[in-house]
């Protein structure tokens, strides 16, 4: 068995199958990040609107970036991919608690969630080999 240290070859379809679902994430993140911490009129409106104060869009941005840089570091990609989650998963508890739009907004970071975790999932052998897919 190969030591999850040493990195199995990656087949060039599942590497650019992986590039693609985390490049669309890490758009999606980015621009989400961004806004937060520029504080538009629509971002104040949605913090109101989900019952969260206007002053923590530039604190809760920050941490969605730091979390965004970790995932794109090769080295600490599956902490940020981790720490993502959870952060994701706050914006799930918080359009659940305020009854927004299933499929719209609350689903939403989970599909973000397996864009991460999928392209990681196809870039990343060790990642493979701790949760296998058997046939």
């Amino acid at each position: 068995m190969e030591s999850l240290t040493q990195s199995a070859p990656v087949s060039n379809k599942r590497l650019w199958a992986g590039r693609i679902m985390s490049a669309l994430a890490v758009l999606f993140l980015t621009f989400d990040g961004v806004i937060h911490v520029l504080k538009p009129a629509p971002v104040v409106a949605g913090f109101t609107d989900l019952g969260w104060s206007p002053t923590l869009a530039v604190p809760l941005g920050i941490i969605e970036l730091v979390c965004l840089a970790l995932y794109l570091i090769p080295r600490t990609s599956m902490l940020g991919a981790v720490l993502l989650t959870g952060y994701l998963g706050g914006a799930i508890a918080t359009n659940l608690r305020v009854a927004a739009p299933l499929f719209s907004n609350t689903l939403f970071p989970i599909y973000v969630a397996v864009f991460l975790w999928g392209g990681l999932y196809l870039r990343d052998y060790a990642l493979r080999a701790v949760f296998p897919i058997r046939r």
